[in-house]
């Protein structure tokens, strides 16, 4: 049976880990308020930037430029963006799995992988998986910059012919509580909404210089915004994910001080009783030593 000075070990150990618990959530929260500025800034650009991209192609064709090209080969790019640390309850478990899933179902074992955080990297170290490139500390202090450089490696594999298709798989952030995770194929790039993006009259556009030109432009700046929203809605989710965790392990931490707390008034109840038991006792023992 524990000890009182057991309990009250148990009692502080549980207690300094409530107070990093707490630290952990405000500066997640903090963090989390910055990281969903940015995204909220960032969404209504890239999704008019894609509506664009819809119009265009549907005006000039798929065969108008080679990042629009569709090939037959099953040569397929997985870019797995987690986070480089944990504590941060199912996020990277999530993605990872997910990701895994997409690796299983290619029988050819002809798919590549580029992780983004440290968590992905390790989970598909231990794997079969060939893997291409992987980036740490890439999320920390993000810029645009790095998601342009990484864009552009993207776009250099597919436009060499060495990957057919390049995918992301990263944590959609939907509010403080969810996170969902989000498979969207980057490369070659699809207009959004299929068949029903086409529906309605289209708009016809004056080129300036030429179809070709813009493109040439439009094309790969599209693919740079789409990373670079994906990698803030992965920042955003991840600050969301680790504030909830250790709110949860706050209140966890609370109540099991509690019940540690009711353990060591009972325990210390019983050790005085029991001690007022031995004197009663003892004094009793005099008493009828004496009389006789």
């Amino acid at each position: 049976m524990a000890t009182l000075q057991d309990i009250r070990r148990r009692i502080r150990s549980v207690q300094s880990t409530q107070k990093i618990t707490r630290a952990m959530k405000l500066v997640s929260a903090a963090k989390l308020r910055r990281a969903q500025d940015r995204i909220l800034g960032a969404r209504p650009y890239a999704s008019r930037m894609a509506d664009l991209v819809v119009a265009l192609v549907r005006g000039l064709g798929e065969d108008k430029h080679p990042l629009l090209v569709h090939r037959d080969g099953g040569r397929k790019l997985y870019v797995v963006i987690t986070a480089d640390k944990g504590l941060a309850g199912a996020f990277n478990s999530n993605v990872n799995r997910r990701a895994a899933e997409l690796l299983g179902a290619g029988a050819d074992g002809s798919a590549a992988l580029v992780t983004i955080g440290r968590k992905s990297r390790d989970f598909f170290r231990r794997r079969r998986w060939k893997l291409r490139a992987d980036r740490i500390g890439f999320l920390d202090r993000l810029t645009f910059e790095q998601a342009r450089t990484l864009a552009g490696e993207l776009v250099a594999a597919f436009l060499n012919d060495e990957v057919d298709e390049v995918w992301l798989v990263f944590n959609e952030f939907r509010s403080m509580a969810v996170q969902r995770v989000a498979v969207l194929r980057l490369l070659p790039i699809e207009p959004p909404g299929g068949d029903a993006a086409g529906e309605g009259p289209g708009v016809e556009y004056l080129y300036e210089p030429d179809p070709a030109t813009i493109l040439d432009a439009l094309l790969p700046q599209h693919v740079e915004i789409q990373l670079y929203r994906a990698l803030l809605e992965s920042t955003a989710a991840e600050h969301a994910a680790r504030m909830t965790a250790m709110e949860a392990a706050t209140k966890n931490a609370q109540e099991l001080i509690e019940l540690l707390s009711i353990r060591y008034n009972k325990a210390r109840q019983e050790r005085i009783t029991k001690e007022l038991l031995d004197i009663v006792g003892g004094a009793e023992a005099l008493r009828t030593g004496t009389k006789a």
